[in-house]
Parts: C-alpha cells; structure tokens; sequence
C-alpha cells in the first residue's frame, strides 16, 4: 500500500481507501466485516462512511451501513490503527437527497449538526471521528449529474462561517480530530479558506468528490485548489458505478450490478457515457489489462489525489480493486487515455 498525507495534518492515509455505502442495502454485516478483515490486511487505514448510508437511502437501511462498521471496531479492537471518515447529510434540496434523515432537518446549524454527530459516534461505538465531513454543501449548487448552476436569491442557508464555527468546537471537545467537505464547489472551498482565516477556525483538510476517466470536471477548477492549498481529493466513484468495468456494454444488465438494480443512477446510463467507456475497454485490453484495474490505476496516480475510495460487493471485486495500487501504466496507455478523454470529454460529470 501507499500513503498521502491528509492535507496538513500530520497524519497519512492509504492511497486507497474502502467505501462502504452498499453494506446494509447489497451486504450483510458478516460480509462488510469480511471486507474490512481483507482490506486491512491489505494496508487500507481509511474507512469511509456516511449517516445516511447505505445507498440508495431508504429509512428502513439508514444508518446500517456505520452500525456494521462499529460493530467490527468494537470486536476488532483496532479502532485507534484506522482513519475512520464519516459524514453528516445536508438539506434534501433535490428529488433524490433523503427526507427522513434526522426528520428532514438537516441543515448545518449547531442543533442538527449536534443531532448527526451524536448519532455518528453512538452508531460507530466509538468516542472520536477522524475525519467529519459535510456530505453536500447546505445551499442549492450543481452537484449529483446537475450541469448548470441556478441561483435561489431567498434560499435558507446556513452561511458557511456559522457551519465552520460549530465543527471547531466539536474539534476542541475532542470529538471530532479534522473537518473535510465532499460535493463542493470552488466557491464554496473558497469561503471555508477564508472563514477559517479570518476567524481562526480549523481548517478543512480534505474534499471528497467525484473523479473517473468519465467524470474529471475535478480538474477544472478544483485541482488547483488541491495543489495550492493542500486540500486533497477523496475520489469517489472512480469506477462510475462499475461502468468502467464493461461489464453494461452493449446493454447487458448484471443481475447484481448496481446500474441494473438502481434508478437513481441515470447519468451513467447515457448513450455519451457507454461510447466512451467502450473506448477506454478496448484501449485496456489492447495492453492486456483490466478495465477496472486500468480506470482506478489512473486515478491512483493523479497529483492532487489523497485517496481513491473502491466499493465492492465481494470479495474478489474487493481484491481486483486493491491490487490496482500496483498497477503502473506505461506512456502508450497514459497517451491512449487522453486521446479518448479529448474526443469524449466528462461524458458522467
């Protein structure tokens, strides 16, 4: 395993990190707790999680997903080997954010924020969270497949400097070490520099967002801010939902896949998104690799990259997906790879 330093704090996480949003929807508690036993074993130290997990969110599930993750901290006993990552949900602004997370108060006001961390922390039965993040900012923007940003001049949000005030005081009642966000904008990591500046309040160390060879609309704003600032990304579907495997080509539809048991997931069905994974398939195979293997490998190697978060829902996906960290692709696959990016641009983003 490899290691990056998690932003600028003195810690360093595994270049991989194991995603967990499909434990309690696709996997049992014995089956997440294989995962992790093989993810471990493999150098992995960050989990990631989330309260409204497992994915898609129903109120039945929800919750599950940290319940299964601190049910093995509690056995294992290597709560203090891990960075464990988890997140508080945002407003439900959007048809598919959830409306039954802490009754639909969600916002990232002292009360609710209050609410998500003591239910975080009882459901991992642990004291502490490593790493805290915001799962989508508290204001309307183009995020989850949406292209243009529309501006609501009377929306109610929490202004950003309120949120950042409360996440430090959980940092100095010690229950939470460092604060990140995930689905942000430039705009929004921006205000966050500035509030922890001005006010002198932590500053976040880490932004966890979307990142494929379908989906690199990181790098047009965002990977600046990674470089310059030392904010690293937490890539997240770096798979695009197991698109880039092949294995939905030609409108074939695994019994198990997610794309085949999921609605939600339209913008990896797009007829652009199928064009250009069947590109990048066949420039895999033309050097004698995996699909899947050659997408995470690619991500592994970005410079503003701290950690790729894999998924799977077994074992030998889980194992395929470790193994790329030793994956080295050569110039001709590197060179191939921005030739298909150049005529099919972020077919996913």
């Amino acid at each position: 395993m490899k290691y990056q330093q998690l932003g600028k704090t003195d810690i360093k996480v595994s270049n991989i990190a194991l995603g967990t949003m499909t434990w309690g929807e696709q996997n049992t508690e014995a089956e997440a707790h294989a995962q992790l036993d093989m993810a471990i074993a493999a150098g992995v130290n960050l989990i990631d999680a989330a309260e409204m997990y497992p994915v898609p969110p129903k109120p039945e599930t929800q919750g599950l997903t940290e319940r299964y993750l601190g049910t093995w901290l509690k056995k294992s006993g290597k709560r203090d080997q891990l960075i464990i990552a988890t997140k508080a949900a945002g407003p439900a602004r959007l048809p598919h954010q959830p409306q039954h997370v802490r009754h639909g108060k969600t916002s990232f006001d002292r009360t609710s924020l209050t609410e998500a961390l003591h239910g975080n922390l009882e459901r991992l039965q642990t004291d502490y969270i490593d790493l805290y993040q915001l799962h989508w900012p508290d204001r309307s923007v183009n995020i989850f497949g949406r292209q243009n940003y529309t501006h609501f001049a009377d929306e109610d949000t929490v202004p950003i400097a309120e949120t950042l005030s409360v996440l430090a005081d959980f940092v100095k009642q010690g229950k939470i070490r460092y604060i990140g966000v995930s689905n942000e904008t430039p705009w929004g990591l921006a205000q966050f520099l500035r509030a922890s500046e001005q006010l002198n309040l932590p500053r976040i160390v880490s932004i966890q967002n979307p990142y494929s060879l379908v989906n690199r609309y990181f790098e047009i704003a965002l990977s600046e801010f990674s470089h310059q600032e030392q904010i690293g990304l937490l890539a997240y579907s770096p798979l695009a939902f197991g698109v880039l495997s092949g294995k939905y080509l030609n409108g074939a539809r695994p019994a198990d896949g997610r794309i085949t048991l999921f609605e939600r997931f339209v913008r990896y069905k797009a007829p652009q998104v199928e064009t250009a994974v069947a590109a990048y398939v066949a420039l895999a195979h033309k050097h004698g690799l995996a699909p899947a293997q050659m997408a995470l490998a690619y991500v592994n190697t970005r410079p503003f990259l701290t950690s790729t978060i894999i998924g799977a829902t077994t074992l030998g996906q889980l194992q395929s997906n470790l193994d790329s960290i030793d994956l080295e692709l050569d110039k001709a696959v590197l060179d191939g790879i921005e030739e298909i990016h150049s005529r099919h641009p972020n077919p996913a983003s």
